[in-house]
């Protein structure tokens, strides 16, 4: 079956790691995001690092769960251009995710029932993990542009964490901060 042409895609992104906790065992995170003909959004996070220097969670039936974001865990928040409401996904190489919608900064709709869940897939190489989520357009907010961020937490075999993202606004990590959604595709063909 061929995938559905792209109707925008963007140069591969590079994440940075938040300097109030730097992590040595990955070298780089770059994204990959890609909006089809269908309205589907696909991301393909590439993490450079050797999979036995990280905590990846275990394999796990797909399905939604909180707290994802406590260990290894890619993630997208995503709004409407000039929208104060906005999206927040997050994939975990469990295979398992979350999908939540805020009105505005941090002001979660608790209502909130996502119609379709994101499908992951994931892939340990020797030097990187490539985890690949793909959003219905149903979970996409309305809008003839989106703007995204585009975040990772790493957890390193010691247990620390790290907080990657497109740009970092704030003395802490904050990847709901709406200047850090850098990235803008546009959600109808040119």
């Amino acid at each position: 079956m061929t995938p559905p042409p792209q109707i925008a895609a963007a140069p591969d992104q590079v994440l940075h790691c938040h300097p109030a906790a730097l992590c040595p065992a990955a070298s780089r995170i770059e994204v990959r995001a890609a909006l089809m003909a269908d309205g589907q959004l696909t991301l393909q996070y590439r993490i450079f690092a050797q999979p036995r220097d990280l905590i990846l969670p275990p394999k796990r039936s797909p399905g939604a769960t909180d707290n994802l974001w406590q260990h290894t865990c890619c993630e997208a928040f995503i709004a409407a251009v000039n929208r104060p409401e906005y999206r927040e996904f997050n994939f975990s190489p469990s295979s398992q995710w979350a999908a939540y919608r805020f009105t505005d900064y941090r002001q979660r709709d608790t209502e909130f029932l996502p119609p379709t869940h994101p499908q992951i897939s994931l892939h340990c190489l020797n030097d990187q993990i490539v985890l690949d989520a793909r959003l219905d357009k149903s979970l996409l907010p309305a809008g003839p542009s989106l703007l995204i961020g585009l975040s990772a937490i790493i957890e390193t075999a010691d247990g620390s964490k790290s907080y990657w993202a497109l740009r970092h606004c704030t003395a802490q990590a904050d990847f709901h901060h709406r200047q850090s959604f850098t990235l803008t595709l546009n959600t109808t063909p040119p």
